[in-house]
């Protein structure tokens, strides 16, 4: 059965940092890309950053690069997002996703970030900010 579990999310000042992970089981990790989305309320979820368990090549969305830092320890399963200088904005439900490399392909240099290439989610972990 695959897993996804979230853990991390918190409530943090503005200015603060912290660290989500994403721990994965059920799949030949290797061969799936690992992606963080978060879902503010009343929004769309989006996709904020993109990790190839298979060569470590990585995507950030704009709104976030500079600030958050995705890495994976392949020997764990687990993928992280550093998050740092956080906003009020960045405050959302984060959700871990996971997608075969090998089955989409070029679609993943393409747009990493869709989510019509994930095919297994996490339940989510809330992440506050205030201001």
């Amino acid at each position: 059965e695959v897993q996804l579990v979230e853990s991390g999310g918190g409530l943090v000042q503005a200015g603060g940092s912290l660290r989500l992970s994403c721990a994965a089981s059920g799949f030949t990790f290797d061969d799936y890309a690992i992606g963080w989305f978060r879902q503010a309320p009343g929004k769309e979820r989006e996709g904020v950053s993109y990790i190839s368990s298979s060569d470590g090549s990585t995507n950030y969305a704009d709104s976030v690069k500079g600030r958050f830092t995705i890495s994976s320890d392949n020997a764990k399963n687990t993928v992280y997002l550093q998050m740092n200088s956080l906003k009020p904005e960045d405050t959302a439900v984060y959700y871990c996703a996971a997608g075969h490399l090998y089955t989409y392909g070029r679609r993943w240099r393409e747009d990493p970030l869709s989510r019509e290439q994930y095919d297994h989610w996490g339940q989510g972990t809330q992440v506050t900010v205030s201001s």
